[in-house]
């Protein structure tokens, strides 16, 4: 009996996105604790193996499952429910983390006398660089000041990607795109020719932030047209092992971070639609948004107080303190801001599945 197609799968009902991307932030978590603490992320063993980090990749499998469900929800509810969905679902929970890292978190820590902490221009500029640029290199004044990173919310750089990508779903959809689904195959292949082009030309030399300018809406362009070729393509073990066997044969070529790209794009939607999604933990609570956004301040906090330690030591008390603040955040912030978004399109409930930004 041949594989069934992704069409089918959705239409099946169940599937482990929500797990996934529990795991997806929990690995980004484990991925710092080999870098919080040296300032070092190639020390990590995944690096020297595949040259990304293991945040890397679960990076990359967030902009793939959010290009899928992001494309499905625009493709299902029409632009203006589409861009309401996505204002609530990532701002209200950046706002409240950078009100409680940078007035909350930061005043305690801050070695200012606290009156003086708050008169501090540097607080405010980080505030707003944070909420209208998505700034993470920023530092807040006296805090973190012996730590190997300063950046206390080290992790939201990625949201400017994942804002851009949103917006060329909306592009796509006003211009009609989204009904010529072989629009998002010419721009999987122009970016895969670019990524490729640029890393024969450069190699080494290639600066980082260019190759993630190019890497993040790759994938993300991968996991859209999954979804709009999802009555063609097929949840396919054969194909998954191809993919993944193309990319270790030609792993020293300039066509391998591509190719790795899109197994790791089609790899996760067949983990959320495949046979082994029935056996996926799939939590009513979507803590992954929680626990992105604050992994990276708690463990920075745990440094600071104990620098003796090393990050993997720390990795444990990081994520158990980790896991319940981003349980109130979700409950707290995120569903609250979901409840209005189903109150403001005159529905209960809303049945599309809604992605957290990495």
């Amino acid at each position: 009996m041949s594989a069934p197609t992704l069409a089918a799968c959705l239409d099946a009902g169940r599937n482990g996105f929500t797990g996934l991307r529990l795991v997806l932030a929990v690995a980004v978590v484990v991925s710092h604790a080999f870098s919080v603490a040296t300032g070092a992320a190639g020390d990590e063993p995944l690096a020297r193996l595949t040259g990304y980090t293991l945040g890397e990749h679960a990076v990359n499998g967030f902009f793939a499952v959010s290009g899928f469900l992001v494309t499905m929800s625009c493709d299902r509810r029409g632009t203006r429910d589409y861009a309401l969905a996505r204002t609530l679902r990532i701002l209200p929970g950046l706002v409240a983390a950078t009100l409680v890292v940078s007035l909350g978190l930061g005043a305690a820590l801050t070695r200012l006398p606290v009156s003086e902490y708050l008169r501090e221009p540097g607080l405010w500029s980080f505030i707003r660089g944070t909420l209208t640029t998505f700034k993470s290199n920023a530092a807040l004044p006296g805090v973190f000041e012996a730590n190997p990173y300063r950046a206390p919310l080290g992790t939201v750089w990625t949201l400017k990607y994942e804002v851009l990508c949103y917006l060329g779903v909306l592009a796509a959809a006003l211009c009609g795109l989204l009904k010529r689904r072989w629009s998002a195959l010419v721009i999987v292949a122009g970016l895969v020719l670019a990524l490729s082009i640029l890393i024969g030309l450069r190699g080494s030399d290639l600066p980082k932030g260019t190759e993630t300018a190019l890497r993040l809406p790759l994938i993300f362009a991968a996991g859209a047209s999954l979804y709009l070729w999802r009555d063609r393509l097929r949840i396919s073990a054969a194909a998954l092992a191809c993919l993944a066997f193309g990319a270790f044969v030609l792993a020293r070529t300039p066509a391998y971070p591509a190719l790795l790209f899109l197994a790791e794009a089609y790899g996760v939607v067949w983990l959320a639609l495949g046979p082994l999604a029935r056996g996926l933990f799939d939590p009513s609570a979507d803590l992954s948004y929680g626990i992105y956004l604050y992994g990276w301040p708690i463990q920075q906090t745990l440094h600071a107080l104990w620098p003796e330690l090393s990050g993997p030591a720390l990795l444990a008390p990081a994520l158990a303190v980790t896991l319940p603040v981003a349980a109130l955040s979700w409950f707290g912030v995120e569903r609250p801001a979901l409840s209005l978004k189903a109150r403001a399109l005159g529905r209960r409930r809303l049945g599309t599945i809604e992605p957290a930004g990495p």
